[in-house]
């Protein structure tokens, strides 16, 4: 795609594109070196829905690549995230997914982490068990608690 006043720069298909979030993943990230991170793990963990017209993926990488719209997080190695596939799309998995942006929550998009809180919440009868929240992330998990378990109610 080129950009009137910018030098070339690739794009990859986009979200609106494809039927689901799924379909999307798989077109652009399916077989590739990267593991979808934040909102996009979250997407593709059925934690949130995402948004109308989406363009941004955001991915684990050990290089960056050339595309404008994927959001690059170079690490050395994917051995210490938790990774779990689906249909040659690789994720970080729930506990992995929230606390990478609880450790990040300035920088973090807040109501995708909220919306995908109160999702598990519901999914696992009105409790967070099983999701395993690190120590230093405690306390702004806390104090997010109650707007996910507030979330769904019509009140």
């Amino acid at each position: 795609m080129f950009n009137e006043g910018c030098d070339y720069q690739m794009v990859t298909a986009l979200r609106g594109d494809f039927i689901g979030n799924m379909s999307w993943f798989q077109a652009v990230v399916g077989g590739r070196e990267w593991v979808l991170r934040h909102t996009s793990a979250l997407e593709c963990l059925g934690l949130f829905v995402g948004y109308l017209n989406e363009r941004q993926i955001e991915v684990y990488a050990k290089e960056s690549g050339e595309y404008e719209n994927i959001s690059y997080e170079i690490v050395d190695s994917f051995d210490k995230l938790g990774i779990i596939e689906f249909d040659n799309v690789r994720s970080t998995c729930v506990n992995q997914t929230i606390n990478d942006m609880l450790c990040n929550f300035d920088n973090i998009d807040e109501q995708a982490l909220v919306e995908a809180l109160a999702t598990y919440y519901y999914l696992h009868d009105d409790s967070f068990e099983g999701l395993v929240i690190e120590t230093e992330n405690q306390d702004i998990f806390d104090s997010i608690r109650d707007w996910a378990t507030d979330y769904y109610n019509e009140d």
